[in-house]
């Protein structure tokens, strides 16, 4: 398969820091994932490094109180609690950092027809608080950037991380010319989920094929429906048969074809695509990693 070492790729060095390697988080993994690219042979003057994101920026889609509180160190534990991350200025640097990054991605796709984030898919962050390793909504963010700016006219976000999409469905609940679109894993996190425009939620164990099924015939009745302007695709890598937080039984072999599919599909209907890595857990990092560029792969394969 050859490559295509013009993809544009979004990255920014902050996105990694000093963080404990033992937590269930892994916070080296966008650097492991940049270097991977780097072997690749895709990580040139295509990267593109996005600014550095304000807390005023990001009021446009997050409560005032709660954004301010959480740049400042102000959140009470419980709170923090809830994120599942220690509050340092590095977090925080790379936390309004990676929301540009993915508008910025979105802007490369609608110029390009294709981008990849290196980074992307906090989809659990909610208007007023976080929530499983979530702080700021960057898919709320851009889709609402690009639609108040009338950059585009309507966005899907098509989501499949193993975790439903919640924070990313209620905070665009009342904007209509924002499509949300969940497939996940419905035993498993979040227990109390938002309704998403169309949420599918599988069986535990789901396996290749039947998953396939479901996300090629859900992506073409929606592109079909609604033609949107641009697709935002969260191409978790949680569901993979041993990750750590995943439950379903899909094997590499599966996201291959999955991301494969996903923007062979977008393609072939002419819609803008940009892509963010989502969720991943693994003890093995290298193997995260290379996980997690799967999509970045397979993008450049077109």
């Amino acid at each position: 398969m050859s490559l295509n070492p013009n993809l544009p790729l979004v990255y920014h060095p902050n996105y990694s820091f000093s963080f404990d390697p033992k937590h269930r988080f892994v916070m080296s993994k966008f650097a492991q994932l940049h270097q991977h690219v780097k072997t690749l042979g895709l990580a040139g003057s295509n990267i593109t490094e996005p600014p550095h994101g304000s807390v005023e920026e990001l009021e446009i889609v997050h409560c005032e109180n709660y954004i301010h509180d959480l740049w400042h160190n102000r959140l009470d534990e419980k709170a923090m609690r809830r994120i599942g991350l220690p509050w340092s200025q590095a977090l925080m640097n790379r936390t309004f950092t990676a929301p540009l990054g993915t508008l910025q991605t979105a802007r490369l796709a609608l110029k390009n027809g294709l981008a990849c984030h290196l980074a992307g898919g906090t989809h659990h962050a909610h208007s007023d608080f976080g929530s499983g390793f979530c702080m700021v909504n960057d898919l709320a963010f851009t889709a609402q950037t690009l639609i108040q700016n009338r950059e585009v006219t309507n966005v899907l976000i098509f989501d499949l991380d193993v975790h439903q999409g919640d924070g990313t469905a209620a905070m665009l609940s009342h904007q209509p010319y924002a499509f949300t679109c969940s497939i996940h894993c419905e035993k498993n996190f979040p227990f109390r989920k938002s309704p998403s425009d169309l949420d599918i939620g599988l069986a535990n164990n789901m396996q290749d094929a039947e998953y396939l099924g479901i996300v090629d015939d859900t992506l073409q009745f929606l592109l079909n429906e609604l033609n949107p302007d641009l697709v935002l695709y969260d191409a978790g890598v949680d569901i993979w048969q041993e990750d750590g937080l995943g439950k379903l039984d899909i094997s590499w072999q599966g996201i291959e074809k999955r991301d494969h599919l996903v923007l062979k599909r977008c393609l072939a209907n002419n819609t803008p695509v940009a892509t963010v890595i989502g969720g991943g857990y693994d003890r093995d990092h290298q193997r995260l990693a290379k996980r997690h560029g799967i999509v970045i792969e397979q993008a450049a394969s077109f």
